[in-house]
């Protein structure tokens, strides 16, 4: 289920068996696995967890993190955004910086889908050919040049 309660999909669901590879955390993936959120899918949380593969936390989602922290959207990221690096670190993950291939791809993405921090991360799956942990299910139809985001839910 996405945030708003609608039911969604991943490539697994829909018989894709090309999920190999390196996973983004979508911010909410990246803030459920940290707190063992039961809104975490199982099959995320074990592809998180088989250790067999990089698992990637872009700087998107930190600056994310940080603007809805700011903002009064997001409880509880205090002890988060004090050392992102080491919480990352601790858990085995790499972190993802932005690059300008990056940010021209976001930008230049065509779809009506506006919201800066999914477009970045869309553009860094598409790029860096990683399997997006997100549950949303509007990434599936985003692509550039025929090649969209592998998703994993």
């Amino acid at each position: 289920m996405s945030a708003d309660g609608e039911d969604v999909s991943s490539d697994a669901e829909r018989g894709v068996d090309d999920l190999a590879g390196p996973l983004l955390l979508d911010t909410h993936a990246f803030l459920w696995w940290l707190t063992d959120d039961p809104k975490l899918s199982n099959p995320a949380r074990e592809a998180i967890a088989d250790g067999t593969r990089a698992v990637l936390v872009s700087a998107a989602s930190l600056w994310e993190i940080a603007t809805k922290n700011r903002l009064g959207k997001l409880g509880a990221a205090d002890a988060l955004l004090i050392d992102p690096i080491g919480i990352i670190a601790r858990e085995g993950f790499e972190a993802l910086s932005i690059s300008l291939p990056h940010a021209l791809l976001a930008g230049s993405l065509e779809t009506d889908h506006r919201d800066p921090f999914d477009r970045m991360l869309i553009a860094q799956s598409i790029l860096d050919g990683l399997i997006l942990v997100s549950n949303e299910k509007l990434f599936d139809r985003i692509a550039h040049e025929g090649v969209g985001a592998r998703r994993l839910w």
